[in-house]
């Protein structure tokens, strides 16, 4: 890592307060006695002389270095590290300043101080930032700054880092979760494969009939051949095709708690997308805003899961309107088969929504369509608000129309045969997997 030039020795703001204490010094010897009015510039002097030899007394450091892990994930705790070794003891109130990408943290910039370590004339420090967005963000400078003894003078030694980088993924902690790990162990469609006789609409084999089988699964034919009743046993459908559609456009990259609402989805869909890879079945990520941005392969293996969460890392953020029509033609030109498309996104306005419904109209004509959406709490909570002003009461009013209009669009997707899931972000993905599950032991998909 190259070193930029930076000043070997700078004041310290104790050394600035002095010096800023000396100006009133200066004005009362003069009108006092203004014959030894040498004393303020031979004081002044003699200040710059103890910062110039507090700062040489700190001392010098031999090396210090970055550290920043590779990969992390949106939201997750992120830490950066700094270590730094000097020649001798000394360098008191070690501190780092670090400048990044904005995608690590909204300021762009940290600091923190730099404690001894366990090794001699060591010193380390750590600072946790949350990654906001996804993508790839840059640790572009570090300071290094230690003061003497006194702490009036100060060294500072500045650092270009042009190798650090922290790739920002999707945020995988559903998946890696306790709850999540022990459910698909122990689900029916789980990590085992194996046929699942009496459900599904594929024919598996006959058995006699039994007290308590639905009666719908008597075959009459092989009963009458067989003069006793006999029922169909049916395996369970595998290899539906599933897609992931997420709107990238302006109303998802809304924040929903500190995260843009298309990582929220982002999360939720890759949980669900695992989960369906477990039961057997295919899965895809389609991204689009004014154009479509990412159409993967189906990925039918959990172990090419990995494509999926690289597909979902390219996704974009853009602050313009969707292009429904384009997108969801385009999509399904791309399909040969019925399938579940599983639609992330929002809007704000009823004209935004009629272009939607609009497109989806045509879509639900050929595939099974699950609408997903992260319910809008803020609304709500404007809306609960006691009108104590006239500007409360006017906020609450707004809010309760957008809320009326959002619950008008979702009954008319309803009214379409498109199922829809509204619920909070933090609950998201267990609600899609509940959806999952119940669409495919419906046989609703092929």
């Amino acid at each position: 890592m190259p070193r930029l030039p930076a000043l070997p020795l700078v004041p310290t703001p104790r050394a600035a307060w002095c010096i800023a204490g000396l100006a009133p010094l200066a004005v009362v010897i003069g009108a006092i006695s203004p014959q030894y009015w040498v004393i303020a510039p031979i004081a002044a002097l003699g200040l710059i002389v103890l910062i110039v030899l507090d700062g040489m007394i700190a001392g010098s450091c031999n090396e210090w270095h970055v550290i920043v892990p590779a990969d992390t994930e949106v939201g997750q705790e992120t830490a950066l590290d700094v270590h730094a070794r000097f020649a001798r003891a000394g360098g008191f109130g070690l501190e780092v300043a670090l400048e990044f990408d904005p995608r690590l943290g909204p300021d762009g910039c940290a600091d923190f101080e730099l404690l001894p370590t366990d090794i001699a004339n060591e010193y380390s420090g750590s600072q946790s930032v949350y990654p906001s967005r996804r993508g790839t963000a840059a640790i572009t400078r570090a300071w290094l700054r230690w003061n003497g003894p006194l702490g009036l003078g100060a060294r500072q030694e500045v650092k270009a880092l042009v190798d650090k980088e922290v790739r920002i993924w999707p945020d995988l902690s559903p998946i890696r979760s306790k709850e999540l790990q022990t459910f698909l162990r122990d689900a029916q469609t789980g990590l085992i494969a194996r046929r699942i006789r009496g459900e599904g609409t594929q024919f598996e084999a006959l058995t006699e009939y039994e007290a308590g089988m639905d009666r719908r699964r008597i075959d009459w034919r092989a009963s009458a051949r067989h003069v006793s009743l006999y029922a169909r046993e049916n395996e369970s459908e595998r290899n539906n095709q599933i897609v992931f559609a997420f709107d990238c456009g302006q109303a998802m990259c809304e924040p929903v708690d500190g995260l843009p609402r298309i990582d929220r989805a982002v999360s939720a869909a890759l949980t669900c997308a695992y989960v369906a890879l477990k039961s057997g079945d295919k899965a895809s990520l389609f991204g689009f805003a004014q154009r479509p941005q990412v159409m993967t392969p189906f990925v039918s293996d959990a172990r090419a899961f990995h494509r999926l969460q690289s597909a979902a890392a390219a996704l974009d953020y853009e602050s313009a309107e969707p292009n429904f029509t384009l997108a969801l033609a385009t999509l399904t030109a791309k399909l040969q088969r019925r399938s579940l498309i599983v639609l992330f996104s929002d809007f704000t306005d009823p004209t935004a929504a009629e272009l939607m419904v609009e497109s989806i109209g045509r879509l639900v004509k050929k595939h099974l369509l699950l609408f997903v959406t992260i319910a809008d709490s803020e609304l709500e909570t404007f809306i609960d608000e006691e009108p104590g002003d006239v500007a409360t009461l006017a906020r609450s009013v707004t809010a309760d129309t957008l809320l009326q209009q959002r619950r008008v669009v979702l009954g008319r997707l309803r009214q379409m045969g498109v199922d829809v899931i509204e619920a909070p972000y933090d609950q998201l993905g267990y609600d899609l997997i509940d959806r999952y599950y119940t669409i495919k032991n419906s046989e609703a998909i092929g």
